[in-house]
This record gives C-alpha cells, structure tokens and sequence, in this order.
C-alpha cells in the first residue's frame, strides 16, 4: 500500500469492468503495488482520463480489501462516458482519499440501519463490507435497498446472495413499480422504510441515494422516531474538488469536500436548506 501525496496523481490499472445496470459500470483498479493509498468507508477519489479530464467519486469497495479499489460509476458525463469506454488492461491516474468518512468507531456495538437508492448504494457498500468484516463489533443490519426497475439495482448476486447469508442480517429490496420478472416488493424506498417500522433504540441509520429520496427517507425516520443524532448521510455528489478550494461544495459556513461527506442529520439541521 502507498502513503502517496493525496493531491498528486498516480496511475492505477484497470483490472476488470462488470456492466451493473444499462448506465452504471463498476471498474476494479489497482496501483503499482495494489492498493493505491489507504482509505476509510464514506471516502472518495479524483479519477483522471487523459485527455479528458478528472471528477471525483466514492469509493465502493471495503477498506478491508487489500488489493484492488472498486468503483460504481454512472454514465452521466465526459469523465464517466471515458471510464464507460475503457478496457480492462488500460491506465488512469487516481489521487486521494479526499472526505471524512463514516464514524465506523462511533458505530460499534450498535444495529445498523443501511437505507439505499440507485447508484446511492456504492458509498454505502464500502460501509456495508467493513461492517461484514468486522461482523463482531457490531450489531444487527438491516438493509433497505430500492431502485427504479429490477435492471436498475447493482450488485445484484450481493443483494440477493451474498448479504441475506450474512449472520444477523436482513436485506430488503424493492422497485418502484411493478415489473413482469419482479416478485419482491413494490414501492417507493422512504414508504417502505415506514412500511417496515424499524424501531431506533440501539440503532443508526445511514442513507444515501437521490436526493429527493432522503428527504423523504429522512422524514420517515422522523416519524419513526429516529433522533438526529441516530441518522447519517453522505452528500458525495456535492463533492467537487476534493480539498474545499473550488468554493463550490459549501453549503452555508461548511465545505462538503473538507468538512464531510459523512453529515449526521443533527449537523445537517445547523445548515442553510440547500442539500
């Protein structure tokens, strides 16, 4: 593993690409000696596509894997058309981590409440495989996942395989509308969080997806009772630069790029409304 300057490139090496969904690719890569740099779940990279360009996005893999970093990509732009276009074998340059972080020490001992939407599920995934482990310092996981359509949802042999095996663990899975190869659950992911009335002793939950589903997710934790101390989002996608020096990350006094990510709902509520 390198300790390299986060703020300057090196080149990584794409070792493999899996087609999630009809617009999202995950790309595994690896540095010079594996692992490109040390990095906490929550946390994100600058990958660059010479001549492109660079854009920053969340790690999706553990920290626990030791050999490669794994990236969830949705094709939504120049720099994510590039990494849609690459082949395994060829080189990209990556810098980092940049972001705090999930509190993983402030977690322990407690359950977890994992609730997730579209491509919203890579930052948490990285989470979810420490958490798995690290399975003894933690307690019960619940994962609440949902996206548009059944071709819509990524990682599909971890969701409906791997995880459900996992001890002391429950996945839930459900699309918004209904679909002739689905016979799971229907619905809206924030509905179907209040429609399975977790209760919040003991337990936090995490969330990220589209930002019009955490609000309503947030407000069905609300009125499950859950406090804003108990709630955790990351707001990646207002990632830009990586070190707060762009100025186009902060909402009010806080620059997301510095000062998170990783935001319990008790901080969220001391800023401007402008998530």
């Amino acid at each position: 593993m390198s300790s390299a300057n986060p703020l300057v490139p090196q080149k990584a090496t794409v070792l493999d690409i899996t087609a999630e969904t009809p617009d999202i690719k995950t790309l595994r890569v690896s540095g010079k000696d594996g692992l490109p740099f040390d990095f906490k779940p929550g946390q994100c990279a600058m990958i660059s596509v010479p001549p492109v360009g660079e854009a920053i996005f969340s790690i999706t893999s553990s920290p626990t894997c030791r050999d490669c970093l794994e990236f969830s990509i949705k094709e939504v732009g120049s720099v994510s058309s590039a990494l849609h276009a690459l082949n395994p074998g060829q080189q990209i340059g990556i810098r980092g981590p940049y972001g705090n972080g999930f509190p993983v020490e402030q977690m322990r001992g407690k359950d977890l409440l994992f609730i997730g939407g579209g491509i919203g599920l890579a930052p948490l995934r990285s989470l979810i495989g420490y958490c798995f482990a690290n399975r003894v310092e933690y307690g019960h996981i619940d994962i609440v996942y949902g996206a548009r359509s059944p071709a819509d949802l990524i990682r599909k042999s971890e969701i409906r395989e791997d995880w459900p095996a996992q001890p002391d663990t429950s996945v839930y899975l459900t699309v918004d509308a209904e679909f002739p190869d689905w016979s799971g659950h229907v619905g809206f992911v924030p509905s179907y969080v209040s429609e399975l009335a977790f209760t919040p002793e003991g337990k936090v939950a995490i969330t990220c997806g589209p930002p019009i589903m955490i609000k309503f997710v947030l407000k069905a934790l609300d009125e499950l009772r859950f406090s804003p101390d108990q709630v955790i989002t990351t707001l990646e996608m207002r990632m830009k630069c990586g070190v707060g020096k762009c100025g186009r990350c902060n909402i009010g006094p806080v620059y997301v790029c510095k000062d998170g990510p990783v935001f319990t709902l008790a901080e969220l509520n001391e800023l401007p409304a402008e998530y």
